[in-house]
């Protein structure tokens, strides 16, 4: 077609984001539940070895991230590494990692609608989840474009109240404080790290959203890879600094339950900010819901597009949105929401998602020379993904 990059190939949606639009969805999966809930879990289970365990995740996710971008560029349609399974390694190893992207986002999904019941008013949590659930359907049935615009909006929102957090308890932490039942004064050795890196990792995994929506991406060889990069360096430079601020309220002695961040915003005010923090929960985690129903529709659509889903689901909608598909989505996150917990859709997310990026580098190794990653990416990836794998079930046996 005349006018179109070399690097667009013909695509069955329609590719309406640009490098800005793709870094914001990125950007709102990532700083979504994980980074609100997360934190007491990981604690319980790694301890002093918190900062370690993120680490952890973090250069898991950036392995995944190398392999994924690499593959998507190379071959820029939905159904991340589904569609590269069924590439390069065949129909049974694309359909497994379609199936475990399914479960473990429609896990996420699950937790993230849960986390704005929480926040909003726990005793209707379960209503709540499922109301949101139906508004970000029909958000994200407007289309990809403007969806990623409300996300990246709310996602500024959200950085701009975890920098001032962060900035509020290393000023008002008194970091000479010990508390004897601080959650940080624990170590619980190489299970509980192994837990923890689990748990953290789920909040890392968002950039899987700019992957697969690879053909509603302009210019996705030079889009895609630079998306990720951008959305996965900010989260972590974030992380780093909630999961500091989580350590030195927790030795100062402030309790932290299922909502940390609250917790220590009560504590180091101002009252402003303590207020702030649930609205900028509930943001975060309705920006992530979005997201996660935009990339599971994305993947169901894939599926169906290739035959392992029922047909009807490859229907798209006049503004080429994959409305069958998203609806399908949206009813495997209300079974998460009516039957699951936060802590246990977190975990089984982490497994189900480690199997996804296995596949992932699996088939990167399978890849020509051009464009491949280094042989160590996907080999060092593919034995994270099967540690994470192992921390997730260490993890909900725990639970």
């Amino acid at each position: 077609m005349v006018g179109m990059a070399a690097d667009e190939t013909a695509s069955r949606l329609t590719r309406r984001l640009g490098l800005a639009g793709a870094t914001a969805v990125g950007l709102g999966a990532m700083l979504g539940t994980g980074v609100f809930a997360a934190w007491t879990p990981a604690l319980l289970f790694a301890g002093d070895q918190l900062l370690i365990a993120l680490v952890i995740a973090a250069v898991v996710a950036s392995l995944n991230a190398w392999s994924s971008v690499r593959l998507a560029a190379a071959h820029p349609v939905s159904g991340g590494s589904y569609a590269y399974g069924r590439r390069w390694l065949g129909r049974g190893p694309g359909v497994t990692a379609g199936v475990a992207f399914v479960v473990g986002k429609s896990a996420s999904a699950g937790a993230a609608a849960l986390t704005i019941g929480a926040y909003l008013a726990p005793e209707y949590q379960r209503w709540i989840a499922l109301a949101a659930v139906v508004i970000m359907l029909a958000v994200d049935l407007v289309g990809v474009k403007f969806s990623a615009a409300v996300t990246g909006v709310l996602s500024l929102v959200v950085i701009l109240v975890l920098v001032w957090l962060v900035w509020r308890v290393t000023l008002g932490i008194n970091t000479t404080a010990t508390n004897s039942a601080s959650l940080a004064g624990v170590n619980h050795g190489l299970r509980g790290l192994l837990a923890a890196s689990a748990v953290l990792f789920v909040a890392f995994a968002g950039y899987a959203r700019v992957t697969v929506l690879g053909e509603e991406v302009r210019q996705p060889r030079r889009n895609i890879p630079r998306a990720v990069a951008v959305s996965l360096a900010v989260t972590l430079v974030l992380y780093v600094g909630v999961g500091f601020a989580v350590l030195l309220a927790s030795n100062a002695g402030i309790a932290l339950g299922r909502a940390p961040l609250s917790d220590i915003a009560a504590v180091c005010g101002p009252e402003l900010l303590a207020s702030v923090v649930p609205v900028a929960a509930v943001i975060a985690a309705g920006t992530a819901l979005m997201s996660l129903i935009a990339g599971l529709g994305r993947t169901i659509f894939a599926m169906a597009d290739e035959g392992d889903a029922p047909g009807r689901l490859a229907a798209v909608s006049a503004r080429k949105v994959p409305v069958m598909a998203e609806l399908a989505a949206v009813v495997l996150v209300l079974v998460v929401v009516a039957a699951g917990g936060i802590a246990g859709a977190l975990a089984l997310s982490a497994g189900s998602i480690g199997i996804y990026y296995a596949v992932a580098h699996l088939s990167a190794l399978r890849m020509g020379s051009e464009g491949r990653p280094p042989l160590w990416v996907p080999i060092s990836g593919l034995v994270g993904c099967l540690t994470l794998v192992v921390g997730a079930l260490l993890a909900i046996s725990a639970g």
